[in-house]
């Protein structure tokens, strides 16, 4: 099923895909997407939607199950509160992408903008999963609780750091592995780096084969570079600012 999304406005887009899906469409494409919002919300099942364009802000939020293909770019709010699904995203994302992610997988070629990972905590069994293929800006991983993020700095330049400041500020549970080195003075004061054992590789590199296979990244150059991993120090780093 194929809809052309030019000069659609956001509402009657998102109706529309809706309509097929509860139809029972199980593959939905979407042309010429230009900054139409909320593609996805809440949408639940198994269908594929792939968007050929760029979406807007809230791509995905509260999503459960479906898996949606971004042949572009993506904006703000990628994976709001998703609780399943799938997001692969074959180029560049902006910010605040998987705020509370409860579930699911996030895969981003390129890189990707500030707060990435925000309060990021899976939900019961879940585990969310985060992969950025680039480069990130300040607070990577801010008051995540929990859930997988990874961060691999692919074609970033010589000397350029691979994340802004402040990466890991707050957190308090879940797991980082950042390809290559960060400063450790770049780093929330909540964190710990070490390097990851042979368990932890093992459960990495499941995840990075799934990613190349669906962004085209090489799985092999990617494993030529060490990883570190970023654990939080604390379940309750902030427990003593507040009242008991």
């Amino acid at each position: 099923m194929t809809i052309n999304a030019k000069d659609v406005y956001y509402r009657d887009l998102n109706e529309r895909v809706r309509e097929e899906i509860k139809k029972g469409a199980a593959d939905v494409v979407l042309d010429n997407v230009n900054g139409q919002r909320y593609i996805a919300d809440g949408l639940r099942g198994k269908a594929t939607i792939t968007i050929n364009g760029v979406p807007g802000n809230d791509l995905a939020a509260f999503m459960d199950g479906p898996t949606l293909i971004v042949n572009g770019n993506a904006q703000d709010g990628v994976a709001n509160t998703m609780n399943d699904g799938k997001i692969i995203i074959n180029g560049n994302a902006g910010d605040v992408l998987g705020y509370g992610m409860r579930g699911g997988k996030l895969y981003i070629k390129g890189d990707v903008g500030y707060r990435v990972g925000i309060h990021m905590k899976g939900f019961k069994s879940q585990v969310p999963v985060i992969i950025a293929g680039g480069t990130a800006g300040d607070f990577f991983g801010e008051y995540m609780a929990g859930g997988i993020l990874v961060l691999l700095g692919i074609g970033k330049k010589k000397n350029e750091p691979i994340a802004g400041g402040y990466l890991g500020t707050g957190m308090h549970g879940g797991v980082m592995y950042v390809r290559g080195e960060v400063d450790p003075r770049d780093c929330g004061a909540e964190v710990g780096i070490l390097e990851p054992n042979e368990e932890e590789m093992a459960e990495l590199s499941a995840y990075l084969k799934e990613y190349c296979k669906d962004t085209g990244h090489d799985y092999g150059r990617i494993m030529k570079e060490k990883f570190i991993k970023i654990y939080p120090k604390s379940s309750r780093p902030y427990g003593r600012l507040y009242a008991y």
